[in-house]
């Protein structure tokens, strides 16, 4: 199993698992799962957007989806877009310093 930096991430439990979201515009988009962070009360899932020329584990922009919804297993079963810019790159930084030794944030 894989470990983060801090007791506030959540890694994937193993490289390359992607997530199928559908978009504002009804569009399918694969997403990799990199990990969650627990922020202020919340979560939030981190993800990279997977392409036939950016595939899963490759390195690029990466998308904060709060998490709005819990399962019975207390996973989480849905996300919305961070819309707040604020928090977006708050919670991208306490990502980044989480995930520093699994990912290459250069």
């Amino acid at each position: 199993m894989r470990q983060g930096s801090a007791p506030n991430f959540c890694p994937p439990t193993e490289e390359g698992i992607t997530l199928t979201f559908q978009d504002e515009k009804g569009e399918l988009v694969e997403l990799e799962f990199l990990g969650l962070v627990l922020h202020e009360g919340r979560r939030y899932g981190f993800f990279f957007p997977v392409t036939e020329d950016t595939p899963a584990c490759s390195s690029g922009e990466i998308i904060p989806l709060e998490v709005t919804e819990l399962d019975e297993d207390g996973q989480p079963a849905a996300f919305e877009l961070v819309e707040d810019e604020a928090i977006a790159r708050e919670v991208y930084e306490d990502f980044r310093e989480a995930a520093k030794d699994l990912y290459d944030f250069e």
